[in-house]
């Protein structure tokens, strides 16, 4: 049997609050639907690995001191975990279906980006978007 399919997702506090909820809840129904496992993201985990947030064996929680103000995600993000290709193309189909806005920041679990904190992974994605937009403005 295959690995058990995981989305981390994180969606920004203020969105919560400008009544975004209801494409959380879109997208956490096709999530259910397609018998993949959520795991919401708070804003106090984004200094955990990546690695430890999915659940992989030999990355322990970071301990976080005391007084150590986190970065604030600007913006939503989608995670996933032992995702074959073929169902990475049926998620993004499904989700289109049930008219759930596109979520801009997306990324597959890696062996590289375990290591990292999700917010370096949040990061890394938004390099990674600008450096495509201009690419394609040019």
């Amino acid at each position: 049997m295959a690995a058990k399919e995981m989305v981390l997702y994180y969606q920004p506090e203020r969105e919560k609050e400008a009544g975004n909820a209801s494409k959380a809840a879109k997208l956490k129904g096709v999530l259910i639907r397609m018998g993949i496992r959520i795991k919401n993201i708070t804003p106090e985990q984004t200094g955990q690995t990546v690695g430890y947030l999915a659940g992989f064996e030999g990355f322990d929680e970071r301990e976080t001191e005391e007084g150590t103000v986190l970065p604030e995600l600007e913006e939503e993000m989608l995670v996933m975990k032992n995702f074959t290709n073929r169902r990475i193309d049926e998620l993004l189909a499904g989700l289109r279906r049930a008219g759930v806005p596109k979520v801009e920041l997306k990324a597959v679990v890696t062996e590289t980006n375990c290591g990292w904190t999700f917010y370096s992974l949040y990061e890394e994605l938004k390099k990674e978007r600008e450096a495509m937009t201009k690419k394609d403005e040019a």
